[in-house]
């Protein structure tokens, strides 16, 4: 099911991947007809300490985790990967990023903070350029027109907020992305035409990074399955193992962590590509755009 984030700082809060590891736990007891007490009793603990787990709310050590997955039938490949979400997780809890500690980005933490952890993304983008492809003055002019950007302060917090984030692209541990865009991003004069014309050349410098992969979906190819909204996918090991997917609307922001949403969305990117122009054609398609708006 979807849920709100529910970060608040600190160790011991709901994080999406405890959430995500918590579920994948809970999947593999009740498949085995376990009861959370003897689960319990298998950590020399509680039930309650399984609860806990199961809702993600606490960091848990390989050693439970590999008692729990003895006690599951879990096979090794199952228990690595569980053990690889248990690090990722506390790692992340542990780490301070750029991101703590500023009230003006408290309700973006715990999406900042798990795309920091992921390895790669998979984005599917109707209406505007993928936040982690927006050039300064592509993001100052959205915040113009955002009303709920009440200032100009404000709105340079948002750009910086952006940059920080666009660094993942160019690190020595480059997050990997591969977005689809509707043609209508591409079109929508934001800014108007220079702004755009920037923007779109930014666009092909950053699909000539070999992390980084662009697709257009253009009006030519007609109805498609994915008109219901964007989305993104994130990975924190191979694609498919453990994702979890959010859609951002106008008042929140949606955590979908249960493996039979994962496999959902999953198909439903794969089916957009599909209908897309190849990384090739697009680029081609979006610098003869650009070209349209330079001139």
């Amino acid at each position: 099911m979807g849920r709100a984030p529910k970060w608040t700082g600190g160790n011991r809060v709901s994080t999406v991947l405890g959430r995500k590891l918590g579920g994948e736990l809970n999947k593999l007891r009740v498949a085995v007809g376990k009861t959370q007490q003897e689960a319990g009793d298998a950590l020399s603990a509680t039930a309650t300490k399984v609860v806990k787990m199961e809702s993600g709310s606490v960091p848990m050590r390989d050693p439970d985790i590999k008692s729990l997955c003895e006690l599951y039938e879990a096979d090794a490949d199952v228990a690595q990967r569980l053990r690889e979400l248990a690090r990722r997780d506390r790692d992340q809890r542990k780490v301070k990023g750029w991101w703590d500690g500023d009230p003006s980005l408290a309700k973006q933490v715990e999406h900042i903070s798990t795309e920091n952890a992921a390895r790669s993304i998979r984005q599917w983008q109707m209406a505007i350029i993928p936040g982690l492809f927006q050039t300064p003055e592509y993001v100052r002019s959205m915040g113009v027109a955002d009303l709920s950007w009440d200032d100009m302060d404000r709105i340079e917090g948002v750009v910086d907020t952006r940059l920080k984030r666009q660094a993942r692209l160019h690190n020595d541990n480059p997050l990997k992305i591969h977005a689809v865009i509707w043609e209508a991003a591409l079109r929508q004069l934001i800014g108007g035409p220079k702004v755009m014309s920037r923007q779109l050349a930014h666009l092909c410098e950053l699909a000539e990074l070999p992390h980084v992969q662009i697709q257009v979906l253009p009006f030519l190819s007609g109805a498609h399955p994915c008109i219901g909204g964007p989305f993104t996918i994130l990975s924190f090991a191979d694609e498919g193992a453990f994702d979890v997917v959010y859609q951002e609307t106008a008042k929140s922001m949606i955590w979908y962590e249960d493996a039979e949403k994962g496999a959902y969305y999953a198909g439903l990117f794969d089916r957009i590509t599909g209908s897309s122009l190849a990384p090739y054609d697009s680029l081609q398609f979006i610098s003869s755009i650009q070209k349209e708006m330079a001139a």
